[in-house]
């Protein structure tokens, strides 16, 4: 079994240095030379194995081996849930059935920009992220609310806004499925331990989005708005998290909160009825009715909230604790390496579970198919539709956990890891910016969590903190960086005037960005110092 070398360069700095310069060099192709994110993880795994190889000494076949395994897991862990999510969210689209849920969520908002803020871009948004992720929340959000009457890039910033809290759980689970993947944590442990401090984050956003819109006399006069989306949401989030896993949080939390704002707006709405930036609405302009016999049916209702309903009934039922069809495996896949730092085996695992949680989302997708009954010719259109969509995110998560796990492999987290202890107790507050700086360059929380996780993993072993804190964070801190990801924003704007000005709005984003991170940097030392067990196995 290989022996891994803990500061090959003889100098711990230099070994640092080396053992950083995969990341530097992927984040410096991705935001400096503007290459395809596909391209970039590719060199930077061949990066990656050349300094492994011939620095750390690791032995050229098991390496390959280790890549190997890697690139299985991001397409096996990562792409078939993606896909299968996609190819849902396509076929609503093309089928007609998510424009008529569009218009029904609009005609429910009622004419007040900021209940149409939170049941649209908060609530709604959040449903969007949980299936697709991917910055399509952006694009499908903003038109909607430009045609509000937001205007553009505060329409932007607004949706970027409302979608920090979702993120982590978006693409159902891809960033907590990847983080479990690389640093060998458990799947349902992290996903309560995201889900905790994500509960907390998601108490203010909507205290800002109603800000935004309306400004500090309409976010006083709305305040019971801002208390029930939060809580709303945490509470169809949060337990869904802790109890069932990360496939489904983002959903339970949108349609719990979706739900429970309709109910509020019922029985209680703002005196006055304002429009974007706090301006009274004359009585004329107070109702906001589009076709009100047809959308306000309750046989509407059930068609347009129906694939939702079904894809939450196959994927608890499919993935529960109950099932134990996850857990069967047709076969494994290992490669070992002796840890620099604990002296015990890493191992290097491909785990082929055929009826894991991508294989659910592909069962809801065949039950939509036998309700919806779409032609032939539509079913073709919407993989042709995904796949070009989606190719390049479906080799981005191939090459990205293949350089995590010969990253891990080869001893160089173990390296850089040790170093970065030598910061002390200190690393808690960084940690949340490390993701935040991750996503923030690479536009993937997916992408962040398998390039640091490991590290954060390793590096709160050797601190002697609750295993589960840093990688945690390091997945939030993605999160609230999002809004200032390049590669998201360009798909976010694509559907808006502003093609091509990601610059202008990553730079429309960043002080209310800024704002969170440091918000998430006092739930860190929160955690830390008061709920430290909450992080714990």
């Amino acid at each position: 079994m290989f022996q891994q070398t803990l500061n090959p360069a003889g100098n711990l700095w230099l070994t640092v240095f080396i053992a950083m310069v995969p990341f530097v060099a992927l984040l410096y192709m991705l935001a400096a030379l503007r290459l395809t994110a596909w391209l970039a993880t590719i060199i930077g795994g061949l990066v990656t194995i050349l300094l492994g190889v011939l620095v750390w000494h690791a032995p050229v076949g098991d390496t390959l081996k280790s890549y190997l395994y890697g690139g299985f897991t991001g397409f096996w862990a990562i792409d078939w849930i993606t896909f299968w999510g996609l190819i849902i969210f396509n076929t609503l689209v093309l089928t007609g059935i998510f424009e008529r849920f569009k218009k029904w969520m609009i005609h429910h908002a009622t004419a007040d920009i900021r209940i149409q803020t939170i049941m649209l871009a908060w609530a709604f948004g959040a449903l969007l992220e949980g299936l697709v992720g991917f910055g399509y929340p952006w694009a499908v959000v903003v038109p909607i609310l430009v045609g509000l009457g937001i205007a553009d890039l505060d329409a932007i910033r607004v949706a970027a806004l409302a979608n920090n809290a979702p993120v982590s759980y978006g693409a159902l689970g891809a960033p907590i499925l990847g983080l479990a993947a690389v640093t060998g944590l458990p799947m349902m442990a992290l996903s309560a331990s995201v889900g905790s401090i994500v509960a907390i984050l998601a108490l203010l956003p909507p205290w800002v989005l109603i800000y935004l819109v309306s400004g500090w006399e309409g976010m006083i006069e709305a305040w019971p708005l801002a208390i029930v989306g939060s809580l709303s949401y945490i509470a169809g989030q949060w337990p869904v998290a802790r109890y069932l896993g990360p496939y489904l949080p983002d959903l339970s939390g949108a349609l719990v909160s979706f739900w429970i704002l309709f109910l509020l707006v019922k029985v209680w709405r703002p005196k006055k009825i304002r429009a974007f930036g706090g301006a009274a609405l004359a009585p004329a302009e107070k109702s906001l009715m589009l076709n009100p016999s047809e959308l306000g049916s309750a046989a509407e209702a059930l068609s347009v909230w129906l694939p939702y309903i079904v894809l939450i009934a196959v994927v608890v039922s499919w993935t529960g604790p109950w099932s134990h069809l996850p857990g069967v495996s047709w076969f494994r896949l290992s490669v070992a390496s002796n840890s620099s730092v604990t002296q015990k085996p890493i191992l290097s695992v491909f785990n082929f579970t055929p009826f894991a949680g991508g294989t659910s989302i592909l069962v809801s997708w065949v039950v939509l198919l036998l309700i919806l009954r779409p032609q032939w010719q539509i079913i073709r259109q919407v993989f042709a539709k995904t796949f070009k969509q989606m190719w390049g995110a479906l080799l981005v998560a191939f090459f990205i956990f293949a350089l995590a796990y010969i990253f891990v492999f080869t001893g160089m987290a173990n390296s850089l890891a040790y170093g970065l202890s030598k910061i002390g107790v200190f690393f808690v507050v960084l940690a949340p910016i490390l993701g935040w700086i991750g996503v923030a360059l690479s536009g993937s929380n997916t992408a962040t969590n398998a390039m640091f996780g490991p590290v954060q993993a390793l590096t709160g072993r050797l601190l002697n903190l609750p295993v589960l804190l840093l990688p945690s964070f390091n997945s939030v801190g993605a999160e609230v960086g999002k809004p200032i990801a390049p590669q998201t924003a360009s798909v976010g704007v694509s559907t808006s005037k502003l093609v091509r000005s990601e610059g202008q709005v990553i730079r429309h984003n960043m002080g209310w960005t800024l704002a969170m991170l440091a918000y998430l940097v006092v739930i860190s030392a929160v955690f830390y110092f008061f709920l430290s067990k909450w992080m714990s196995l």
